[in-house]
């Protein structure tokens, strides 16, 4: 069997493409094992297309051998809306559908019946031209069902999740019926069909679409992490501790400011935890009244520190634990030892934006060493790294030696919907 070179320019890219993603599923550690043996299964099936493809071909111009010719032929309308329900089984792997697989082995059934019957197609003698039956449509009409739900399901869980990425299964539907619409108005015989070229490009997309999957699963971990780390950096040792000691000599000379400091402490306790599974940005009243409990605790303790609230804009979305961590940097780092400390929490509406300050009249920091300050200062770095990622906010650290800190938040207007828009 020659090959001329336009038909290696087709064969050649093919054969690389395959090549590639074969040793890419086998080598990637991160898509699922039954992933990978479903990629490898098209890739397999891909490539017996284009053998099939290219022997046919073969055949055609030879004309030689018609029996081998009608068996490859079948095998081709058989083999193709296998592989798309393999592609099913990545977009949707629950399930076993029976149902599709039923008419798949009706559909190859009635093409293997080629050799004897003209139900499906016959290929003349004298040409070896192929001639539709009465039945040639049924591949079409069970492809074109598995594609349109293909369609379905990949809209479907776009309409769920608003990913862009869902809408790479819906290109390589669009592509493989383009293909189809392209063979059926090609009448000569092709060394390899547009279809089985659709066919190795849209498992090449799957492929990308896979690793998409959990690209987002590993950012959706590191989130979780992230946010873990940040519940830790709020329920220090120390912090639990002297709370404790606190509510447990409060019993000693006022047992119901105890009883309220301890009610305080659990719900305190109880928003963190609460924290570790939001993902939303929540209304400032809830960042508000967890910063409240938190001053109210370490009231006890400094009682030289006061924590005053001038709330002017109350009608947006935050992180969780974003006001709560600067208030304890300023209390903590700031005017616990001055004589009288004062923390300023305030809020007001910008142009364009929502501003939330954080003033202390404490012993202040160099901010020009802002960027190498240690893990002291760990919560700032977390606001500074969630409000930039969560809602695309702004952090202004602004301080002067002896006389205080002001953090500045500026959370711009659409800030839950760009989150969303991230969260994509």
């Amino acid at each position: 069997m020659t090959m001329n070179i336009s038909t290696l320019a087709v064969l050649f890219p093919l054969l690389l493409l395959l090549l590639g993603l074969v040793l890419t599923v086998v080598i990637d550690p991160y898509i699922r094992r039954e992933q990978r043996k479903i990629m490898l299964i098209i890739v397999a099936l891909s490539l017996s297309l284009v053998g099939q493809n290219l022997w046919e071909n073969a055949l055609f111009v030879s004309r030689s051998n018609l029996t081998l010719k009608n068996i490859l032929s079948a095998y081709g309308y058989s083999v193709r809306p296998v592989i798309l329900i393999l592609f099913l089984y990545i977009t949707r792997p629950e399930g076993k559908k029976r149902f599709h697989w039923t008419l798949a082995c009706i559909n190859a059934l009635l093409y293997f019946t080629s050799p004897f019957t003209k139900l499906c197609f016959e290929i003349r003698p004298s040409d070896f031209v192929s001639l539709r039956g009465p039945l040639w449509l049924t591949c079409v009409l069970v492809s074109g069902f598995l594609l349109i739900e293909l369609l379905l399901r990949t809209i479907l869980r776009y309409r769920e999740t608003r990913r862009i990425e869902q809408l790479i299964p819906v290109s390589v539907a669009l592509i493989i019926a383009g293909s189809v619409a392209l063979d059926m108005s090609i009448v000569i015989e092709q060394p390899v069909a547009f279809l089985t070229i659709a066919i190795i490009v849209g498992s090449v997309f799957y492929y990308i679409w896979l690793h998409l999957q959990f690209v987002r699963e590993h950012e959706n971990d590191l989130m979780a992490a992230q946010r873990i780390r940040i519940m830790m950096t709020q329920i220090q040792p120390h912090f639990l501790f002297n709370a404790l000691n606190t509510i447990r000599a409060l019993y000693a000379k006022d047992p119901p400011l105890a009883d309220r400091t301890l009610e305080a402490f659990s719900t305190y306790l109880r928003q963190n935890l609460e924290s570790l599974n939001q993902t939303e940005l929540v209304p400032i009243s809830k960042e508000l009244e967890h910063t409240r409990l938190y001053a109210e605790i370490e009231a006890l303790r400094f009682p030289n520190v006061r924590v005053e609230y001038r709330i002017e804009d109350s009608a947006f979305m935050i992180p969780a634990l974003t006001i709560q961590p600067l208030v304890e940097n300023a209390i903590r780092h700031g005017v616990r030892s001055r004589k009288d400390g004062l923390v300023t929490v305030s809020t007001a509406r910008e142009p364009g934006a929502h501003r939330i300050t954080v003033r202390d009249n404490g012993v202040g920091v160099d901010v020009n060493k802002w960027d190498t300050i240690g893990g002291s200062h760990i919560g700032l770095r977390n606001v500074k790294e969630r409000t930039e990622q969560m809602c695309g906010g702004t952090m202004i650290l602004q301080s002067e030696i002896g006389k205080g800190t002001s953090v500045t938040l500026l959370i711009p207007d659409g800030a839950e919907r760009g989150a969303k828009e991230n969260r994509r």
